[in-house]
Formats: structure tokens, C-alpha cells, sequence
């Protein structure tokens, strides 16, 4: 039966000084000198007014690198006005008249995403900010990190969530053990042929593991992609499909905060979540290829060089977990997990295939 407190991603101003032109007048805008001058300023006050050009410039100039740093990786995939910079920061903005999101320009098959990302500050309830990676079609993958905003004082949870071959119902929750709205953080998710890795500031809190060919071993005991022990043969793994990147923040007061009974308060619009950085390692797809093409779908899973340099996500040594890896895990679930649906029995009174042993 459906949980109603479980939802993924994908049931989902400035002024400046201008010159303005009448009809049928033509004007300019007078030089800087010429304006201090009229204004009684002389030569002290021109010099002033210079300075202050100056530094709008240079903002400017920082604003535009700052948007050249995020528009060589994503572009708005809608509400273009609510996708904002700020000095070298990018902004998603959420008000009672829409959210906003991005999308990578390119897709990828296999890599690491990875996003620098500070969420909403304050009471941030009913408000849901994503960040994931998900191909095309309706037999499509995906791979969500959610957070779900809290009223001030309570702490965020984090959704994550995976659909394979269009099937999602894989919800996780965990609670931080910091505070997300007071600095930025990493958020990454890892993928390449063998596993599936959610990791906040390189500490893993999901593995999902593909265990259709053989079970991973290691320590003498077999491990599940959850983090606990399972069964080989008929767990379903995400196949070959190119991924793009997206991040979207929107009003889901309908069920992410407390199953849906505390509302979005609009009094404290906008809501912002802020980016320092988005960064994608990956095998990029072509650009003139179908989704389905078999010669980008065999350069990307068999090659270990291409033209992005060393596909060093699909090396041996990424294939598992470290040692420490498997401890930060161990950790992480056992002090910050707070909802796993492989237990969820009134979800699912025949256990998901992937989740045997739990």
C-alpha cells in the first residue's frame, strides 16, 4: 500500500541606472565626468563617482565568472527567473508563484556527481530541495538525494531514492549530524558498473550494490547493497542508461514535512538553497547519440581512458568500499538512519528482492 509520508522527485531583483528612450527622441547616456560636473561634485566628486563605477564593474565582472563557473556544467531547466547568482554563488528560489531548477548540459553513463550545496535556512517546512541524476522514458533510472525542510529548531531529512527501470519505492531517510542551513556541504552520489553510492562530505550513508552476476565479498562475509548481508541472483540493478544531472526546489507541503501536516508558512518567501559549486566526473555522453546506442554504451562501460582523461570511477578499487568506507557506513546507519523501507512491513509485506536478510 502507498506510504503517505513517502515521496520522490519524480512526482514532481535588481536596479540599475539606465538611459530610457521616448518615441521619437533619441538620447544618450551623458558621460560620468559630465554628470559629477551638474551635479556640483567638481573634480573631487567625479573621482568619487568614477571609483564607484569601478566597483559595479568589477561586480560585474565577478558576476559573470560566476556564471560562466555553473553555465559550463547546467542550465536552467525551468523557471528561468528563479535560478539566481549571487557573487560566485548560484541560488534556486522558491516563492508562492513557482520553484526553479538545472539540468547538466550533458548526460553521462557512469562518474560521480557531486554538488556544494547549503539548504534553506529557518522554517523551512513543506519546502523539498533535490538534487539527482536520472535518465529518460518511463523505464527510466534515478538516483535522488531529497531534502526535506523542518520548522526552525528541528532538523532536515534526507530522502534518498532509487528508481531502476522506472520502478522507485526505495526510500531511505537519515538525519544529519550537522547542521546543513549554517554551511555548505557535499552531496555526491557515485555510480559505475558494481555500485550505486550515496556519500554526504564523502562519508557513505547508502550503497547499492549489483549483485546480478555475483555477491560481493569481503572480510569473509557477504555484504547487502543497504549495508547488511543478502542473497545473489534476482536483485535488479540500474542498466546503461546516460544520465543527466538536475537540482529543483519546490513546495511539498502535501507530505515532506511531518507526512504533511505542517504547511509551507509563505510569510518567510523566498525560500533559497545556495550552490558554491556543481561538479560532474563522468563519461560524457555524445551529444548526437541516442539514448540507446550501443557504441557509447560499450565506450563508456568497457574503456579506461577517454576523452575526458582516466575514467577512474570504473577502476578495481572503486568497485567496493575501503575498509574505512564500510565503518563510516556501519556509523552512519547505526546513529543517523531513520527510516528504511526493507523494513517497512505494512509497505511491503513481501520483503523487496534487494532487501532479503534484512
Amino acid at each position: 500500500m502507498a506510504h503517505p509520508g513517502l515521496r520522490s522527485a519524480s512526482s514532481r531583483s535588481h536596479s540599475s541606472y539606465s538611459c530610457r528612450r521616448r518615441k521619437g527622441c533619441v538620447c544618450s547616456c551623458p558621460p560620468a565626468r559630465a554628470m559629477a560636473s551638474r551635479n556640483g561634485a567638481g573634480p573631487l566628486g567625479a573621482a568619487a563617482f568614477l571609483a564607484v563605477a569601478a566597483l559595479l564593474v568589477a561586480a560585474g565582472v565577478a558576476a559573470a565568472e560566476a556564471a560562466s563557473k555553473f553555465d559550463d556544467v547546467v542550465q536552467p531547466s525551468w523557471a528561468n527567473d528563479h535560478m539566481v547568482y549571487d557573487g560566485d554563488l548560484l541560488k534556486l528560489r522558491l516563492d508562492a508563484n513557482s520553484g526553479g531548477g538545472f539540468v547538466s548540459r550533458d548526460k553521462f553513463l557512469y562518474g560521480k556527481a557531486s554538488a556544494d550545496l547549503k539548504l534553506v535556512p529557518g522554517d523551512s517546512a513543506g519546502v523539498v530541495t533535490a538534487f539527482y541524476l536520472s535518465s529518460a522514458g518511463d523505464k527510466h533510472n534515478e538516483f535522488d538525494f531529497e531534502f526535506l525542510g523542518n520548522v526552525t529548531g528541528e532538523p532536515y531529512l534526507v530522502q534518498t531514492n532509487l528508481y531502476i527501470d522506472g520502478v522507485g519505492n526505495r526510500e531511505q531517510r537519515i538525519d544529519l549530524w550537522f547542521d546543513p542551513t549554517a554551511d555548505f556541504h557535499t552531496y555526491a552520489v557515485l555510480w559505475n558498473p558494481s555500485q550505486v553510492v550515496f556519500m554526504v562530505d564523502d562519508t557513505p550513508i547508502r550503497v547499492y550494490e549489483n549483485h546480478q552476476n555475483a555477491t560481493t565479498v569481503r572480510g569473509g562475509h557477504h555484504r547487502h547493497a543497504n549495508g547488511t548481508a543478502a542473497a545473489t541472483g534476482s536483485s535488479p540493478f540500474p542498466g546503461p542508461q546516460p544520465m543527466a544531472v538536475y537540482s529543483s526546489i519546490w513546495n511539498a507541503d502535501d507530505w515532506a514535512t511531518q507526512g504533511g501536516r505542517v504547511k509551507t508558512d509563505w510569510s518567510h518567501a523566498p525560500f533559497e538553497a545556495t550552490f558554491r559549486e556543481v561538479r560532474v566526473d563522468g563519461c560524457a555522453w555524445a551529444a548526437n547519440a541516442t539514448d540507446t546506442d550501443a557504441g557509447e554504451v560499450s565506450r563508456c562501460s568497457d574503456s579506461s581512458w577517454g576523452k575526458e582523461g582516466r575514467y577512474w570511477w570504473k577502476e578495481k578499487e572503486m568497485s567496493e568500499l575501503t575498509v574505512h568506507q564500510s565503518h563510516q557506513l556501519v556509523w552512519a546507519r547505526g546513529h543517523h538512519l531513520v527510516y528504511d523501507y526493507c523494513v517497512d512491513t505494512d509497505r511491503f509485506p513481501v520483503q523487496p528482492p534487494e532487501c532479503a536478510g534484512r
